[in-house]
């Protein structure tokens, strides 16, 4: 699908989580991310091109479920396989690895974030590879 003008892109997601630091800590070593701004609630993670990621720090006795209507997760892009290898080596560290497979043209590197959000790293990204197919993973998370 061509478009004409530039189109949209995500800039932000906001997750909530239990544990602020450690969710902080976990997003900074597996996506590289910087924090920009924090509160005694919430943080702002930015990467490189401009992507934000709010966490926002809820109570351990939140309700938290994937499989109603909301996230269920968030699928980042690596920009290079070496980043991706890194990325998967991080979560493997921490026992956050939850599997890396090749699916339909991408190497998928799944993990597991410390309130159990899937999070998910791919290369190539979307604009390097052409997506024919949804992505089976879509309707087990």
């Amino acid at each position: 699908m061509e478009f004409a003008t530039p189109g949209m892109r995500l800039a932000s997601v906001v997750l909530n989580v239990f544990d602020l630091e450690q969710s902080t800590g976990f997003y900074q070593d597996v996506l590289g991310l910087r924090v920009r701004l924090t509160t005694s609630t919430a943080a702002l993670l930015v990467g490189l091109d401009g992507s934000q990621l709010y966490l926002r720090s809820l109570s351990p006795r939140a309700d938290h479920t994937t499989s109603g209507i909301g996230l269920h997760a968030a699928i980042w892009t690596a920009p290079s396989a070496k980043e991706l290898l890194r990325c998967e080596q991080v979560l493997k560290a921490r026992g956050a690895h939850v599997a890396t497979e090749t699916v339909e043209g991408f190497v998928r590197v799944e993990g597991s974030d410390p309130n159990g959000v899937p999070v998910v790293v791919t290369h190539p990204g979307p604009d390097e590879a052409e997506i024919s197919e949804i992505i089976s993973r879509v309707y087990s998370w």
